[in-house]
């Protein structure tokens, strides 16, 4: 049952919050610049009114998950540092005396259960662009658009991986502090199993829990958490481990991988304003018009968008055509132009040069057929699949004809279908806006590098959702403090 009454420290230290947070810390920032209240409108339809013991309160909740976010540590270890931390404690609203904190799996049931919602990464932008709005920051009328990748948490070959990957870890730890405890911990094993890999990472996790000298120390007991983490979690992780929503997507024509994709759309000013996530496999220029309708369902008026090639496909510019919307993109020779063949729609993913089935499989090659010269026969691009995929897909029934030694799909090359926008693309007001692409490029590297979006820390497209909305309210309100404290 969700209290509504408002949560009151009663502390006689409460005036150490004054001593040791300084008015430039971060998290201070934070708390002075947001009105955490409307976490409560968010997640009131996924409480009872009238059943069930008194909740946690949300906004507490809410922020111990952006601080998960901006530290990247465990729910335990969040806990455990929130015992010790002041700074946690005080952006949690907790008294500096406090001790009784929540258990690690109360976030778990948070996400699960309270954050359940068909809209809320769009929700939690929307509230960011109006935290903007409010404080005077413009936020134009462009919007930069691209796609980032997060590999899955599991794939259906990773969990052995995963738990080596972590004892490893925990192991160079130690040996930082005493080289001379290599000789205590077991072999490495050869041709690995999950069933001996679980036993070998029990006999690493136990030569540090049976040495006190080294299971005080707070760097590796982050790394001990993790590991005993993964062994005790691994038959639900098992279960997971084929994740049914996650797919396989190209980075390039060589480089897979399997998980999602975020596809984001952000203001000159460097503030996510719209974003959208799917799977591994769905191309990015699809997603446009998705990104561009959300932007304006968080207020922002769009009559540019700047992106890559991806973004240059002939549905797209018909559509900024009809809205009046200008398109910094550079065409391709390939997804400027319509097919000639009909039925199953197949994409063209632009990281790997290729076009990928309905089914989600990339074509292995691709060659130019037609002459040239010939004003009635137009060149087209043949890209062929692996037929073997073919006679055995699930979606096969009109696009594969059984018996057929290859299966292969073909688009004409009309240089002439753009022409309107070859020429908008060699004036100089298109080359310096095009120039202003890289600081989406930046913004994936941040989501990345310093809030762990390069993999996914749960199962599932909601999971994902979660990850994205938590993740980019939280860059977006840094962003938002970084501008303020430039004025």
């Amino acid at each position: 049952m969700l209290n509504h009454q408002q949560k009151l420290i009663f502390s006689n230290y409460l005036e150490l919050y004054d001593i040791l947070i300084p008015k430039d810390h971060v998290l201070r920032q934070i708390n002075e610049l947001v009105d955490f209240s409307f976490v409560i409108e968010e997640v009131k339809a996924n409480y009872s009114d009238s059943m069930g013991r008194g909740a946690e309160d949300p906004i507490e909740l809410f922020k111990y998950l952006m601080l998960k976010d901006i530290n990247e540590i465990s729910d335990r270890d969040l806990i455990e540092r929130t015992r010790t931390d002041m700074s946690f404690k005080y952006f949690l609203g907790l008294a500096p005396e406090e001790i009784d904190l929540i258990h690690p799996t109360t976030l778990t049931k948070f996400r699960r259960l309270r954050l359940k919602g068909d809209n809320l990464l769009n929700r939690l932008i929307q509230k960011t662009v109006e935290i903007a709005v409010d404080n005077g920051i413009d936020m134009g009328n462009t919007i930069i658009v691209d796609a980032t990748h997060t590999r899955a948490r599991y794939h259906h070959k990773s969990m052995e991986e995963v738990l080596l990957d972590r004892a490893k870890k925990l192991r160079k730890e130690v040996y930082r502090i005493d080289e001379s405890l290599k000789e205590s911990f077991p072999k490495k094993i050869q041709n690995p199993t999950l069933e001996k890999v679980i036993e070998y990472c029990d006999k690493v996790a136990k030569v540090v829990e049976q040495r006190p000298s080294l299971s005080v120390r707070s760097n590796i007991i982050e790394r001990l958490n993790y590991l005993r983490e993964g062994i005790d979690d691994t038959e639900n992780a098992l279960a997971e481990s084929y994740d049914a929503e996650a797919r396989i997507g190209h980075k390039s024509v060589d480089e897979p991988f399997f998980g999602y994709k975020t596809h984001i759309g952000m203001a000159d000013n460097r503030i996510i304003t719209t974003a959208s996530i799917t799977s591994g496999e769905k191309p990015d220029g699809p997603e446009l018009t998705t990104l561009i309708e959300k932007a304006k369902e968080n207020g922002v008026e769009v009559s540019e968008i700047i992106g890559d090639t991806a973004y240059s496909g002939k549905d797209n510019l018909g559509y900024a055509k009809e809205h009046d919307i200008k398109v910094i993109s550079k065409l391709h020779p390939v997804i400027s132009n319509g097919s000639r063949k009909k039925g199953k729609h197949f994409l063209f993913n632009k990281d790997a040069g290729m076009y990928v089935c309905p089914k989600g499989h990339l074509a292995i090659r691709v060659a130019k057929t037609g002459k040239k010269r010939k004003t009635n026969n137009n060149q087209v691009m043949t890209y062929y699949f692996d037929v073997e995929k073919c006679k055995t897909c699930s979606q096969r029934e009109g696009c594969y004809k059984e018996g057929a030694k290859t299966k292969t799909y073909s688009v004409s090359i009309k240089s002439d279908l753009h022409k309107k926008h070859k020429e908008f693309q060699e004036t100089a007001y298109f080359k310096e806006r095009y120039r202003e692409r890289y600081m989406i490029e930046a913004k994936n590297g941040e989501l990345k590098n310093r809030h762990g979006y390069g993999v996914a820390n749960s199962s599932g497209l909601f999971g994902m959702q979660i990850q994205g909305a938590i993740s980019i309210f939280t860059v977006n309100i840094k962003r938002i403090l970084t501008i303020l404290g430039d004025k």
